[in-house]
């Protein structure tokens, strides 16, 4: 079921009509409201809820951007209009104490008494805080409302006046709510711990493989992990906080702890007169919703259907919706719920959906785990291979609002197709039947969407989620509703938006040149003017991109470090086995003996794994986080600085030796490379840029394979431009031929600041150029007969990136506030992490593998070990 909202007179006369009362300020209530008052053409009936807190009802699934924002009114549902209806009341901060089922009555706190023709239970549940000794110090808190999250936060904020000191902080439950509670502390600069007594993270959603990649994952973001383990008490020091005691092992050290286990139904008005209530908790109803009392129903998370309690949104809307159809006569039953869940926990995406456990007979596993990316992806098959059944996504979540309409249903090709990048993003949406669920928070199906495009005349996505609700909720699905929209206006002939998300209407290219134009400094100032809401994963990350594109500060100062995907956050990138890379920039591949000694000493004394890359550079494997600080110091006063190999930008101008050696070189390569790279390092982009310089036809260098390609002739320099490697290999295609050095380093700053400036967000620039209305002889105009009128623009731009270049790196080191981010431990900076072990293989480590860890016996973390045969 689906509502829309309609505009029709009022009349504030209640008299005569039908009583009905809801108690609860929550999601469901809200829910019940919008689709009651939508569909009650002849104001049958007047409502009046009653909210406990303070506020109307709100998001409570977006509780942690609170953080992000401090304005509890960005949390509110819905249009607040809805509180101005005559035949709606809302009494605020008014709870209610007790039901006469006889009388058909309701005392509030207020000791008022409501009379009611229909009362409905939506009193939610609330934070279950295990009977651990200490839970009722000063400093211990849950997660569950605003208030919870004021007080945490003003409670941080007091204490870190007090103590002039970094924090530290504790979550107890390593499920949805405790690693929401863990992005609270990272949100409020608080060192934090999860522990979970299960032997893995989110264990109600994920399999033992997703978590262990959540758990690296979660890690790597600066966040400790402790599972299997049981608290055991909190202990304190003048009625605060101190310190966490576990069943086993050593004491943590903390400021500030979070209880995240769970929630239990809040059902004391059920039990006081008399309804049944299940044996763990929450009003039994039937699948209409209706409790044995036939004038009262229970929706949400205090409604026992089917044996159990559903604590996520979809169903309990779903109630809602069956509740206000039946209060206007309808046959509404509830259909089961979708247990599905997409959540983007610190940064991480976690999706789960359909039979995730495989517990069905017969039922197959495809899966694909990439350690290296990050990325976990399982889908649970029929025992044909066929019919999609169900899948864990950890990592990379993108085939989710694709997947998940499919279960049940055959997926019409390799399964293991849906997993790879673009899989599952690349299936036809005229594929998916009209009847496939779309959205599952708000039942809205395929064909539903639809039909707003071509009967309804919806030509956006803001215009297809007002008419069908479809993404108003958790989001996870706009991304599959944004390409049926497209599908259907493109069928309709119609011009499709570019907007970026839903958050902002411009493209990625126009959100660029506001920003550059106005001269904004911050993501919040930017949503403020130009966008809307909070922000998404999509737009996040575009703006940190546009702010490090345009020099605007470093990538982890103030704000900006909170829009940074996970190897910008450390800058570094994240390895298999939780360890990172460092990567020092060799300009053009060329390195003094000196430089190699000192690379090799760094390695020597920090136990690193060295490796040639393909960019002509030194990697150095096996770096614990602590360690990156203290490794970089010492390769900053060698002489060498960030090679941004964990970055969108810049990362090698790969060169051959060329005249200078080299008998067959026209060109000095070497020099037109070290000046290259020296000149566009650090520079923000899209994507990753690569360049390559050759001193001959011969093209020792590859350079036709890299984004801007330079080949040595007998007269000067052609140029290429558009080729990569990766995924789908491209060929770079000639731009312009036998230019002077100077020429040729201006056409390339115009054609990398124009691709840099227009380009989509991940585009390469083969895509670009491909995308680009008029291809390449287009731009080919634009850079080199300035056909816009803007080359002298490109040109001030790429100099004001030269002028004010920095080394991130360099920077880092010179901030303590910034270097807090690097430590294993938040209990322990220093500290080893346990889970990091080697062997030797060819006189150097490598991580050991399960199987060399056990045949090892005891390791000893962040050594390297000979493995015992």
């Amino acid at each position: 079921m689906t509502t829309v909202t309609r505009t029709r007179d009022r009349t504030p006369d209640t008299t005569g009509r039908k009583r009905l009362v809801v108690v609860g300020g929550g999601m469901a209530a809200r829910r019940l409201i919008d689709a009651l008052r939508a569909r009650d053409e002849r104001d049958e009936w007047a409502v009046t809820l009653l909210c406990e807190e303070t506020r109307a009802p709100y998001d409570r699934v977006a509780l942690t951007s609170y953080f992000t924002g401090r304005d509890p009114d960005a949390l509110a549902l819905g249009d607040q209009g809805v509180w101005d209806d005559p035949l709606v009341t809302i009494r605020r901060g008014v709870a209610a104490t007790a039901v006469d089922r006889h009388a058909q009555t309701v005392t509030t706190s207020a000791g008022t008494t409501l009379g009611y023709d229909a009362l409905v239970l939506a009193t939610g549940s609330y934070a279950a805080v295990p009977p651990v000794p200490g839970k009722d110090l000063r400093g211990a808190f849950v997660y569950r409302t605003i208030d919870d999250v004021a007080d945490l936060r003003t409670y941080v904020e007091t204490l870190r006046r007090e103590t002039d000191r970094p924090l530290r902080g504790a979550v107890v439950g390593g499920g949805l709510l405790g690693l929401e509670a863990a992005g609270a502390l990272q949100a409020l600069a608080v060192e934090s711990t999860v522990v979970e007594f299960a032997p893995r993270l989110m264990p109600l959603q994920v399999d033992e493989g997703g978590g262990e990649a959540l758990r690296r994952l979660i890690e790597g973001l600066g966040v400790t992990v402790r599972t299997s383990t049981a608290t055991a008490k909190i202990s304190g020091t003048r009625g605060r906080v101190a310190r966490m005691v576990f069943a086993e092992g050593p004491a943590l050290p903390i400021d500030v702890v979070i209880f995240a286990v769970g929630v239990r139904p809040r059902d004391e008005l059920a039990r006081d007169c008399g309804l049944p209530v299940g044996e763990r908790g929450g009003v039994i109803v039937d699948d209409a919703c209706a409790t044995s009392d036939p004038n009262i129903w229970a929706i949400g998370e205090v409604a026992n259907i089917g044996g159990r309690c559903l604590g996520l949104v979809a169903p309990a809307y779903t109630m809602a919706e069956i509740v206000a159809d039946r209060l206007l006569g309808g046959e509404g039953t509830f259909p089961g719920a979708d247990l599905s869940t997409k959540l983007k926990l610190l940064g991480v995406d976690v999706a789960s959906f359909g039979d995730a456990f495989a517990t069905e007979p017969g039922a197959l596993e495809v899966v694909i785990s990439d350690p290296v990316g990050g990325v976990y992806k399982k889908l649970v098959m029929s025992d044909d291979a066929r019919t999609l059944r169900g899948g864990i996504l950890v990592g990379d979540a993108s085939a989710y609002a694709a997947l998940r309409p499919m279960v049940g249903r055959p997926l019409g090709g390799d399964p293991a197709a849906y997993l790879l990048p673009e899989g599952a993003a690349a299936a036809p949406m005229g594929d998916l039947p009209d009847d496939a669920a779309v959205c599952s928070c708000n039942n809205v199906t395929a064909g539903t969407i639809r039909c707003a495009v071509a009967d309804k005349g919806c030509t956006d996505v803001a215009g297809v989620k007002a008419c069908t609700l479809a993404g108003t909720s958790c989001g996870s699905c706009v991304p599959l509703v944004k390409k049926l929209v497209t599908t259907e206006l493109e069928k309709a002939g119609v011009t499709v938006s570019n907007a970026l998300c839903e958050h902002f209407d411009l493209s990625r290219a126009e959100l660029f040149d506001v920003v550059r134009v106005q001269g904004l400094t911050t993501f919040s100032a930017i949503i403020d003017r130009h966008g809307r809401g909070r922000g998404c994963d999509i737009c996040k990350p575009v703006v940190a991109s546009i702010l490090a594109s345009l020099d605007l500060g470093h990538v982890l100062a103030g704000e900006q470090a909170t829009l940074q995907d996970t190897n910008d956050h450390v800058l570094a990138n994240l390895q298999k086995d939780g360890s990172y890379s460092v990567v020092p920039r060799i300009p053009g591949g060329e390195v003094t003996p000196e430089g190699l000694i000192a690379i090799g000493q760094v390695a020597q004394d920090f136990g690193l794994y060295t490796k040639i890359t393909g960019g002509q550079r030194i990697d150095l494997f096996g770096a614990r986080i602590e360690q990156l600080p203290a490794i970089w110091s010492r390769l900053i006063n060698a002489g060498f600085e960030s090679g941004h190999a964990y970055g969108k930008a810049l990362r090698t101008v790969k060169s051959c030796v060329g005249s200078t050696w080299c008998r067959y070189g026209v060109q000095d390569s070497v020099g037109l490379a070290i000046a290259l790279e020296l000149r566009y390092r650090g520079l923000r982009s899209p994507h990753k840029i690569k360049l390559g310089v050759s001193g001959c036809a011969r093209e020792c260098a590859e350079a036709r394979g890299k984004d801007v390609g330079v080949i040595a002739t007998d007269h000067g320099w052609n140029v290429y431009v558009g080729g990569n490697g990766g995924f789908t290999p491209r060929h770079a295609v000639l731009l312009a031929e036998d230019l002077d050095t100077d020429t040729l380093v201006r056409t390339i700053d115009r054609y990398l600041m124009y691709y840099v400036r227009t380009a989509d967000r991940l585009q390469r620039t083969a895509v670009w150029q491909a995308d680009h209305e008029g291809g390449l002889d287009a731009i080919r105009a634009v850079i080199m007969d300035d056909a816009l009128g803007i080359c002298a623009d490109l040109d001030a731009a790429m100099a004001v990136h030269v002028d004010s270049y920095e080394d991130e790196w360099a920077a880092v080191l010179s901030d303590p506030d910034t270097l807090r981010r690097f430590g294993s431990f938040v209990n322990a900076p220093d500290a080893v992490d346990p889970s990091l072990a080697y062997v030797a293989e060819r006189g150097q480590p490598r991580p050991a593998t399960p199987a060399e860890r056990q045949d090892a016996g005891i390791l000893i973390a962040g050594t390297t070990l000979e493995v015992r045969r």
